[in-house]
């Protein structure tokens, strides 16, 4: 049973293949004659599907169908030819083991390389996973899901796509959970080149920058990494940019009368019902503001704004105020030095950010030193408490950073990054 880290501060239990989750990506060629002897470890009978591979019926692994059951201890050889090409997947046919992990890429690369190349290949699985508090295997009867991951962590522990300025550059996306997600990608005009059929013809190719990947579904998009910059990378559909929510709910220290009491999962405070009926008082106002307990409820956030006014400020052209700049430099109309205007930022008390309805709402958590790892370095102090739940960065470097990295990477060897902003604070 694999223990995997899905972050720095959350382990899990979960079923996988090879003692990973999610298990390796199988790469062949189109026309290639696989055979993949499989042994079953585990305690409890199972098989493994090829999803969307054209193969004879006895290999498909549907239980008791095309197959008998593979006992614990049990072997079982698939054999067969793969004459497609494509972004693909396999998983256990048992709907709950799926759900504890036991799933993995298989890409079926074309005899002939499709045009125009690629320069970067990445693939990245979307899974979803229900944690209760103080639990460490995931909870797969579960119908709602509070933590979200690429190919097996969450954000920020999640690995940077690292790319050159001007490569081309094809990320495969596969689905495996139980939600559609929206993938985004910021400052790219991507074209969705491959689905879970295999290589849609370039006329029928369409662009965008966000693509839904649905359920048992595969996506491939293609770009040019034409401008230099961290992009992020996310599902679009706001509780999976976010893990848990414990940050901005927080501990209630006192009740009165029913509703959400400390100790209870996110489901609770989120009204996903695990039990009773939707209308049982029990499931009334939550988690603080609705039941009026707004003194017990957390109202300090995490990015704490500056104590002394916030110093911030623009360029204007003295001759043309029209012309404005977060920049110094000159005014391409008159050729004159811009001139800096300060700006104070507005300064709120504890007190005054209470009286906002809502407040507080960030999410954030500074975690810079312990997500560290090659394809983290050079990244802006503080970029972790940005990147929560199903996100990652697609970062496009210039050559010197780029080959500094790909060195580090072989190496090995990571670098303390800079200090991050002191900006994590619990309450008071």
């Amino acid at each position: 049973m694999p223990k995997t880290h899905m972050g720095p501060a959350r382990m899990m239990y979960g079923w996988g293949y090879n003692g990973s989750v999610p298990g390796p990506m199988i790469e062949v060629v189109e026309g290639d004659r696989v055979r993949i002897i499989f042994e079953n470890k585990l305690p409890e009978p199972t098989t493994v599907h090829w999803h969307g591979l054209e193969i004879p019926i006895e290999m498909d692994g549907t239980p008791n169908i095309s197959q008998p059951m593979v006992e614990p201890g049990g072997v079982f050889i698939y054999e067969f030819t793969v004459n497609q090409n494509g972004t693909f997947f396999y998983h256990s046919h048992g709907a709950m083991q799926e759900m504890l992990g036991m799933l993995g890429l298989f890409v079926i690369h074309p005899k002939t390389p499709h045009t125009p190349r690629v320069d970067k290949d990445f693939g990245l699985i979307l899974q979803e996973w229900a944690l209760l508090p103080n639990n460490d295997v995931p909870n797969t009867l579960s119908m709602e899901y509070n933590w979200l991951t690429l190919n097996g962590k969450s954000a920020p522990a999640t690995t940077p796509l690292i790319v050159k300025k001007g490569e081309r550059v094809r990320i495969r996306m596969v689905n495996i959970g139980m939600d559609h997600h929206p993938i985004h990608l910021h400052g790219v005009q991507f074209n969705v080149t491959g689905t879970e059929g295999g290589r849609i013809p370039e006329s029928a190719w369409f662009p965008g920058n966000t693509v839904i990947v649905g359920v048992a579904q595969a996506r491939d998009v293609e770009f040019v990494a034409k401008y230099e910059g961290d992009w992020m990378l996310h599902c679009h559909l706001p509780h999976h940019m976010m893990n848990q929510m414990v940050s901005m709910v927080g501990p209630m220290m006192m009740s009165h009368g029913s509703g959400s009491q400390t100790g209870l999962g996110m489901q609770e405070g989120m009204g996903m019902l695990r039990q009773g009926n939707a209308l049982s008082e029990d499931f009334g106002p939550g988690m603080g503001r609705g039941m009026g307990i707004t003194t017990a409820e957390k109202q300090v956030s995490n990015i704490v704004a500056q104590q002394e006014p916030a110093q911030t400020g623009f360029y204007v052209c003295p001759m043309h105020p029209e012309v404005i700049s977060n920049k110094p430099g000159s005014c391409p109309k008159c050729n004159m030095k811009l001139v800096r205007k300060q700006q104070t930022a507005i300064t709120l008390t504890e007190e005054e950010k209470k009286k906002v309805p809502g407040y507080p709402q960030d999410m954030m958590m500074v975690v810079d030193d312990d997500v560290v790892k090659p394809e983290t370095w050079g990244l802006v102090p503080g970029w972790s408490a940005s990147l929560m739940g199903m996100m990652t960065l697609v970062r496009v470097l210039p050559d010197d950073k780029y080959n500094k990295i790909m060195a580090m990477i072989k190496e090995g060897r990571t670098e303390k990054p800079k200090s991050s902003p002191d900006q994590h604070k619990h309450g008071e």
